[in-house]
């Protein structure tokens, strides 16, 4: 350090401040000029913990420039007001070797009692990102240093990390040190309370703010009124509001943004309208974020229009967090371009990871898995380090592409950036990995998880369940309930269509009766779908029927789609053409059900019927989506569709075609002509062997190498008799043959030298993911490898916080 300083040939005027620990130092006149000021600070006072921390973090030269007005030539000692400078300082810094010299000067100096000072370092180490340092300061300072000040920066500080049972547990000790707590302590702990989700704590707090008179207080009021809506009780922060004697732009952010917590959003639109009307303030950064997300979430797209034209007026589009809160309201409501155009007009130094990340989920909104994956990269390039939503955002781009080279290279990102142990992007990559048909790698995953939540626990049983592994989601589900974790809505979807495959019809019930009962869960729709389906499949179709009956919320199409495919499968023709009636109406733009009812009307031989439902198709310009099939060789995609001959080794495929229909037949293969219900009689066994999927495996033999697995993706269902051939196609080439239906997560058949033990798809589809949403794509074209995914999603905000997605699926055969 002195040789720099005499390099620098720092003047007088230039008073620089140097700590040296552990012995005498004098600068020399090496710059023409009288010594620069220096101290000797041995730390024989330091403590052990802190000898140890300044000895790991060597002296360095502090901010010249902006400190060395503080002191003159002749200082020998520091006054506190000096130090309590630099710790405001270095409070901007974040710093943590400065923090340690100044922590340093303070003990030497024999200042550590001052409260002011002992705060201030006390609030600076957890600046810098070590909040352990703040805890060790604490617990070593004198009683009589701990203040209520102390005492609440404390508490705030475990309420920020977060940590809000050891904020209410410092509450506490605090109160029986015989500190008693001021209206800031309450705003600072009310915060934990809320964290904890358990009313109870709340609702204690409130009492003794009451007894405490600070409930008058605004900013009291406003973490009440916040602290109600966490904890998912808006009747209460209602009152709250209410009751407030005075209310600043605080307290109606603090009910906006509670009314988003708990979806509603129309309530919040309102309120926002209420606030525009006040005279002595006006709506802030975080009024016009709150509201756009609301109406995101509803599709309120010409409300999030106004609010767009009043953002302008006020002149706070140039602000970040407003113009991210903007694109995603974009995006959410399907205007792509708009939304684009506001992530253009940012600039690219001006894009932080949260634009990025918006703009990635933007993509999947909008149907374009590639572009999700693609802007990660970008992002690197621009210089931005990625988090969490943004690898989490390109696994699931990477899931609905069952492109699993792609996801396991993000995966080798996560691990580089040190987000291995990160829950939210574990559980994304068991459903990427799950997606993609490697169960194996997904479980890994899982067991990798330290403490996995519930979260990751869902993650994994749906991954199961996708899989067909029944039995193995109702184990895994009854070991998360021996963990002690709530199960979330979606764990039941899958743990009922597990029973549901498994014929576990008492289960099933009991599973559905104990969500509300014993979990307080209120069944949804898709709870209600997998019961029908439960009946359906065991054939209880009337017991079935009766359910819908005497169903408390309306039916919608997944409910009646789930009964209609327990018809087909049952050749109920009367009951399915009612069900398929009421699905006209409900989805007239959905071919799979006129596809399920004209089959239905085919297989009974009432081809005139079967006719009239396909004119309908015509009538009401409903369109069959084409077949096709897609693999991947040599990061290539190449694209097969029924009876496709485009391929440039087409007489090679067709020959390996006719030699696979050759050693199957050996097998014991027997064709199942039901399949081909749009052929003639005397057709049906031959066009059966040219459906793209199997066209796909014959160029997997002849193109992959021996031995490696067959992976072919799907844009529609895969037929029994495909399956069937697969299946033998696995114990005569001994290979492992995957086959996955991105938009279909349920049908994903895996096969390995045994008998595919997949169970026949359901109408209802879900799959479990994280912190995205999910959209639409489109089969594959030019080469390109895609899929095609229909389905309704909840959202996920803008600022990458995650949450458990439900997907359905149409029904097409």
């Amino acid at each position: 350090m002195l040789n720099f300083c005499a390099w620098t040939r720092l003047t007088q005027k230039q008073g620089v401040i140097i700590f040296l620990c552990g012995g005498e130092r004098t600068l020399r006149k090496s710059c023409g000029h009288q010594p620069l000021i220096y101290y000797y600070q041995g730390y024989t006072r330091v403590g052990k913990a802190w000898g140890h921390e300044l000895t790991n973090n060597a002296p360095s030269l502090l901010n010249i420039t902006a400190m060395s007005h503080i002191y003159c030539q002749d200082s020998h000692r520091h006054k506190p007001t000096h130090l309590n400078y630099l710790l405001n300082a270095t409070a901007q810094t974040k710093c943590l070797r400065h923090a340690t010299q100044i922590h340093s000067q303070i003990i030497t100096n024999g200042f550590i009692s001052l409260p002011f000072l002992f705060n201030n370092l006390l609030t600076l180490y957890s600046k810098c990102g070590r909040p352990s340092l703040s805890l060790l300061l604490f617990s070593t300072a004198h009683q009589l240093t701990r203040t209520v000040v102390s005492w609440t920066s404390l508490i705030s500080l475990l309420s920020h990390l977060p940590a809000p049972f050891q904020a209410l547990s410092c509450f506490n000790q605090m109160r029986t040190a015989g500190v008693y707590p001021n209206h800031f302590t309450f705003s600072a702990v009310l915060p934990a309370c809320g964290s904890t989700s358990i009313l109870v704590h709340g609702q204690q707090m409130h009492c003794l703010i009451s007894k405490h008179g600070y409930e008058g207080y605004v900013f009291v009021g406003s973490a009440l009124v916040y602290m109600y809506a966490k904890c998912r009780d808006m009747g209460l922060a209602e009152k709250v509001f209410v009751a407030l004697p005075e209310r600043n732009i605080v307290s109606w952010n603090s009910m906006i943004v509670g009314c988003l917590l708990n979806s509603f959003h129309v309530k919040a639109l309102f309120l926002f309208r209420e606030v525009r009307r006040e005279d002595l303030f006006s709506p802030n950064q975080v009024s016009f974020s709150t509201v756009l997300s609301a109406s995101a979430n509803i599709g309120a797209l010409e409300f999030g229009k106004q609010v767009h034209g009043v953002v302008v007026k006020q002149g706070l589009l140039t602000l970040s967090y407003v113009k991210n809160s903007l694109m995603d309201m974009y995006f959410k409501c399907g205007l792509f371009d708009e939304g684009a155009l506001l992530f253009n007009s940012l600039g690219i130094e001006n894009r932080d990871v949260i634009a990025w990340n918006v703009m990635s989920m933007g993509c999947l909104y909008n149907e374009n898995f590639e572009e999700a994956c693609n802007y990660l990269w970008v992002m690197k390039r621009a210089g931005i380090s990625p988090d969490e939503a943004s690898y989490s955002t390109a696994l699931h781009a990477s899931a609905h592409l069952a492109a699993l080279d792609q996801g396991t290279l993000i995966h080798n990102q996560t691990i580089k950036s040190g987000f291995s142990t990160n829950t939210c992007i574990a559980s994304s990559l068991i459903t990427m990995y799950a997606k993609c048909g490697s169960l194996d790698d997904a479980c890994q995953v899982f067991e990798e998880i330290d403490n996995p939540n519930v979260v990751c626990w869902t993650a994994l049983i749906a991954a199961c369940q996708q899989h067909g592994k029944g039995n193995h989601v109702i184990k895994l589900f009854e070991k998360m309930l021996a963990d002690g974790l709530k199960p979330h809505y979606i764990t039941f979807v899958c743990v009922i269509s597990a029973c549901s495959h498994t014929g576990r019809v008492e289960e099933g019930h009991a599973y559905f009766n104990s969500m509300e009962k014993v979990h307080g869960i209120i069944p949804g729709h898709e709870h209600y779908a997998c019961m029908v389906d439960l009946l359906g499949r065991s054939g209880q179709l009337d017991e079935a029927r009766k359910f819908i009956a005497q169903m408390p919320i309306k039916p919608n199409a997944s409910v009646w789609g789930a009964l209609l495919g327990a018809c087909a499968k049952y050749g109920n023709l009367e009951m399915g053409s009612e069900v398929a009636g009421r699905l006209f109406e409900l989805e007239p733009d959905n071919p799979g059900n006129y596809i399920l009812l004209a089959n239905m009307y085919a297989h009974k031989g009432k081809l005139r019927e079967a006719d009239h439902v396909r004119r309908l198709m015509g009538i009401n310009r409903v369109r069959k989506e084409p077949g096709c099939s897609w693999i991947d060789v040599k990061n290539k995609s190449f694209v097969f569709t029924v009876h496709d001959k485009l391929h440039a080794r087409t007489d090679e495929i067709y020959e390996m075609l006719k030699k696979v229909k050759e050693l199957v037949t050996n097998k014991g293969y027997v064709p199942q002509t039901q399949f081909a219900v749009n052929s003639a009689e005397e057709l049906k066994e031959e066009s059966l062997w040219y459906h793209s999927e199997k066209i796909a495996l014959a160029f997997g033999l002849l193109a992959l190498p021996a031995g490696a697995p067959i992976r072919i993706k799907k844009n529609l269902r895969t037929c029994g008799d495909c399956h069937t051939v697969m299946k033998f196609a696995s114990e005569i080439w001994k290979r492992e043959i995957i086959w996955a239906n991105p938009c279909h997560v349920e049908d994903l058949h895996k096969l390995f030298f045994q008998p595919c033990q997949v169970q026949t798809p359901i109408r209802v589809r879900c799959s479990v993911s994280v912190s995205l949403p999910c959209a639409n794509s489109y089969p594959p074209a030019n080469g390109e490898a895609a899929t095609v995914w229909n389905c309704v999603a909840t959202e996920t905000s803008s600022h990458g916080n995650w949450q458990i997605l439900m997907e359905e699926a149409k029904y097409l055969d």
